[in-house]
């Protein structure tokens, strides 16, 4: 997969992220909500290049990363099967309604059914109404209530 017809992604390559992606890892990370600098994202790229269940993929227009997604592929017991959790997702600001999240999103289902997984899912904070729209918009369906309890600081 990789490239599109859709409009305004006739340019856009989503591919798996490199350590070389740290600083607009670190950028897009900030428009999500969780800011951290490109130190600490490449330290958080290192710590997942290990975990084999899980993928970065990133959406780069000419050297330049626009959209983000970590997906999650788990056993999942209640279901007997395999899960993808979707655990983040963010597009910056200038590509959005641009076709870049929907692109991340079908490269993300289709390597969860390369892997076996059932059923694919995400969070989403109850503030980002406009993203529950557009989850909506690509097949997705509210399904359950998310309960957080923080540990440590």
């Amino acid at each position: 997969m990789g490239r599109s017809g859709v409009a305004g992604t006739d340019s856009l390559l989503v591919r798996p992220a490199t350590a070389q992606d740290a600083a607009g890892v670190a950028t897009l990370l900030g428009v999500l909500g969780y800011p951290c600098d490109r130190a600490e994202a490449a330290n958080r790229l290192r710590a997942l290049a290990e975990e084999a269940d899980q993928e970065i993929l990133v959406a780069d227009r000419h050297g330049c990363l626009v959209g983000l997604l970590a997906l999650d592929l788990m056993y999942y017991l209640p279901l007997g099967a395999r899960t993808c959790r979707i655990t983040a997702l963010v597009v910056s600001d200038g590509e959005q309604r641009r076709g870049v999240g929907r692109m991340l999103l079908r490269e993300a289902e289709h390597r969860a059914r390369l892997a076996g997984a059932a059923r694919i899912e995400l969070t989403s904070a109850t503030h980002r109404t406009e993203a529950h729209a557009f989850y909506n918009a690509c097949g997705f369906n509210e399904s359950a209530l998310r309960f957080l309890k923080r540990l440590g600081d």
